[in-house]
Parts: structure tokens; C-alpha cells; sequence
């Protein structure tokens, strides 16, 4: 009974923002072993110690919560994806691809739930992704934070959304079947492939 009462007193004590991030927290974690379409209520509620009743009051409705953990999951993804604040501009950009591969591998279910989450028919999880490997690729355009210094323009920019797009797809593939390649050819493959893909530009 001690326990219950330690643990009932610690829940007080969290501010409404405290309380919806760690629900939030614990909806990413779950992504982690579990698909968008299989996260229960029910099983978070359990896990968080709460009612439905006080989740359905912090998100609205069950979507509502769904597009908020995909959100603070695609915060979590471009978190670690940041790029060395130090390096040559290739070894940031491996730096920074480095978090990609990992954070995929580590949560391919929630992950792979919000691809096909992406191409359906929910606005605001396509929103989500698209919005989120935009500023994926702002970084490439950034003064300070930039990996490669590019030109900002609309074919770069066509370039680099294809350059991602065969990124995911190829980690994704990789994550079924390595076909022979270990995680460092893999990294090699997706780095060493971006410059000659710009370099054909006109």
C-alpha cells in the first residue's frame, strides 16, 4: 500500500504540462515496439497509472492523441538528427544520418505506422511528416547550423526531397533484409550518394 500511496502522491504533484508530456513520452515509447493502429487507450492509460476519462481531458479524442504522440515523436526524430556542431560538412551530414538510421531502426513500428499514416487519408499526420522532413532538409540551407552549404533554390530543393525519400525507403528496406550491407555500408551508401545527385543538376 506504501507504494500505491508514493505513487499516487508523485502523480499530484505534475503540472497540467508535466502530466501531458510524460503521456506523450510514454506514447513515443510505446511507437517504439508498437504500430500507430495498435496503440490502445487502454494500455497507456494502465501504464500511466491514469483513467481514460484523464487522458480523453488532456487530448480531446483518441485521434487526438494519436497526433499528438506522432508530433512529439517527429520532434524526438529531428532532436536526434541534429548534426555535430563541429566536423568537416560530410562528416556532420553522417553525423546527422547517423540519428536518422538509428532512431528508425529503434522505432520501425511507429515509424512505419506513420509512413502509412502519411499516405492516407489523415490531414494532419501528413502535415506531421511533410512538415517535419522540410525541416529536415532547412538544415542543409542553415548559416550556423547547415551540413552542406547548397544553393536554396527549387531544383536543389527537388534533389534533396527524392534524396530522402530514397533514404527512408532504403532504411526501411534494410531494416528487413541487409542484404550484406552492415549499418556503416549502409550510412556510406546514403551519404556518398547526395553530391553526385546534385552535381548533375544544370
Amino acid at each position: 500500500m506504501g507504494g500505491v500511496t508514493t505513487t499516487t502522491s508523485s502523480r499530484t504533484r505534475l503540472s497540467p504540462d508535466e502530466r501531458r508530456t510524460q503521456l506523450l513520452d510514454l506514447g513515443v515509447r510505446l511507437l517504439a515496439t508498437t504500430s500507430l493502429e495498435e496503440l490502445s487507450i487502454d494500455v497507456l492509460a494502465e501504464e500511466a497509472g491514469i483513467s481514460r476519462g484523464l487522458l480523453y481531458h488532456y487530448f480531446g479524442t483518441k485521434l487526438g492523441f494519436f497526433e499528438a504522440v506522432v508530433q512529439h515523436a517527429a520532434d524526438d526524430l529531428y532532436r536526434q538528427t541534429a548534426p555535430p556542431a563541429e566536423g568537416e560538412p560530410l562528416e556532420r551530414l553522417m553525423g546527422s544520418i547517423t540519428g536518422y538510421v538509428d532512431y528508425v531502426v529503434a522505432n520501425q513500428p511507429g515509424y512505419r505506422s506513420l509512413v502509412r499514416a502519411a499516405s492516407g487519408g489523415n490531414d494532419t499526420l501528413r502535415r506531421i511528416y511533410d512538415d517535419t522532413f522540410r525541416a529536415l532538409a532547412d538544415r542543409f540551407f542553415a548559416v550556423d547550423t547547415g551540413t552542406i552549404d547548397l544553393p536554396d533554390t527549387p531544383a536543389v530543393r527537388l534533389v534533396l526531397h527524392a534524396w530522402q525519400a530514397m533514404t527512408e525507403a532504403l532504411v526501411l528496406r534494410w531494416c528487413d533484409d541487409p542484404a550484406g550491407l552492415t549499418r556503416d555500408d549502409l550510412l556510406r551508401v546514403i551519404v556518398d550518394s547526395l553530391l553526385p545527385l546534385l552535381a548533375a543538376l544544370p
